[in-house]
């Protein structure tokens, strides 16, 4: 029987690597649409070429790996070239991570993904979860967590999907303003809650 597809999706900061973690714990396998992205733009990877041809030498560290914070500094403060970027890079992502998925087994497994709805990649999903969180919990966990200034996180927040409009998308939503031992209870009612759905007849 073929793995059914669900997608997990939040912005930046609202817990996903946190709760496709908890979901691991039993047994969900899950590829994460963030790790691919690195993937993608590793030393010897046609994406990176091209980014290097388009933007020079000032987003490469001194060993040829892509500098990510001189790239987004970049990208937030011109549209056209974030629109640029992703034009290349959603591609190659969305490529991986399709061969990711046809090699995952269970009952269900997880694409984890910022942008799930963003970039269409919800249609490969038979279910979405979205996790909702306020805005400023965003900001004040990701200022704490990447050194970040406010400014820079506002900007990112700014080019995803509000938690509204994200959440209103989703087939189920798991609030994620405690720890992460609350979110843990949560999960797995969400878990029996999926196995339930799936596995009856």
């Amino acid at each position: 029987m073929k793995t059914t597809l669900i997608g997990l999706t939040g912005g930046i900061g609202s817990g996903k690597s946190t709760a496709a973690l908890l979901f691991e714990e039993l047994g969900i396998e899950f590829v994460d649409a963030d790790n691919i992205a690195r993937e993608v733009v590793q030393p010897g990877e046609r994406c990176l070429k091209q980014i290097h041809d388009h933007f020079g030498c000032q987003i490469l560290h001194s060993d040829g790996s892509l500098n990510r914070s001189a790239l987004r500094e970049i990208i937030f403060q011109n549209p056209d070239e974030r629109i640029w970027l992703e034009s290349v890079t959603h591609p190659a992502i969305r490529k991986r991570l399709i061969q990711h998925i046809d090699s995952m087994k269970g009952t269900y497994a997880l694409l984890v993904h910022p942008l799930l709805f963003e970039t269409s990649q919800h249609t490969l999903c038979q279910y979405t979860i979205a996790l909702n969180v306020p805005r400023s919990l965003q900001l004040d966990r990701v200022v704490a967590r990447d050194n970040n200034s406010k400014t820079q996180v506002e900007r990112i927040l700014d080019t995803q999907l509000s938690n509204e409009d994200r959440c209103s998308r989703a087939d189920f939503i798991l609030e994620n303003t405690g720890n992460s031992a609350d979110l843990s209870v949560k999960v797995s009612m969400l878990h029996n809650k999926l196995i339930t759905l799936l596995t009856r007849t």
